[in-house]
């Protein structure tokens, strides 16, 4: 089949790009009431520092891991993978995509890092779901871990580190990687 001309390329970039920008813009839109709601800041806030390097991964990691047999197993191998593939993986992305992040200068100052990489695809919901993919096999508190994925994630849209699709980008990813991740690192049920 033959490639479609270079015009047609463009402007189907260009109406992708369209899509993507109207997403962010309705996100960003419904996030607006909640920024300045202190409760709301100070939960986001807590979230995404929380979510710098993987911290509360390491952390939900080390509670798992105090169980030996299955449960330890679990933990090392979330620790490990996600601590070694999603920086590497995000790293490859924020290059090649190079996309900005979204306006900072009408947010009021909270106290969160602000990073200076790209903005696509968002590291810490990449991280976040991939270790909560990872950290929910066979644990009863499998919610718990999609839930916090779901705040940090959610965290960084509002505080306006990232846009709305650079956050549904790095779930996607981070799902994808953590399911990646069971597949080639099974883990027996004993």
């Amino acid at each position: 089949m033959p490639s479609p001309p270079p015009a047609q390329v463009r402007s189907d970039a260009r109406s992708s790009e369209r899509v993507l920008e109207s997403f962010d813009r309705i996100v960003d839109d419904a996030l607006e009431p909640s920024r300045g709601v202190p409760l709301a800041d100070l939960v986001s806030s807590v979230a995404s520092a929380l979510g710098d390097h993987g911290l509360v991964w390491f952390l939900l990691g080390l509670r798992r891991a105090r169980h030996a047999g299955r449960p330890r197993s679990v933990a090392i191998r979330a620790v490990a993978f996600a601590g070694v593939v999603t920086p590497l993986v995000n790293t490859s992305l924020k290059r090649t995509f190079g996309r900005v992040r979204p306006a900072q200068h009408d947010l009021p100052r909270l106290p969160v890092r602000i990073p200076r990489s790209e903005s696509f695809p968002s590291g810490h919901a990449l991280a976040a779901w991939c270790a909560a993919t990872l950290l929910a096999d066979s644990d009863p508190w499998a919610g718990g871990y999609y839930a916090i994925a779901t705040v940090i994630s959610v965290s960084r849209a509002h505080l306006r580190l990232h846009h709305a699709s650079d956050v549904v980008a790095g779930a996607l990813l981070g799902v994808g990687l953590g399911r990646l991740g069971r597949a080639l690192f099974p883990i027996p049920i004993r």
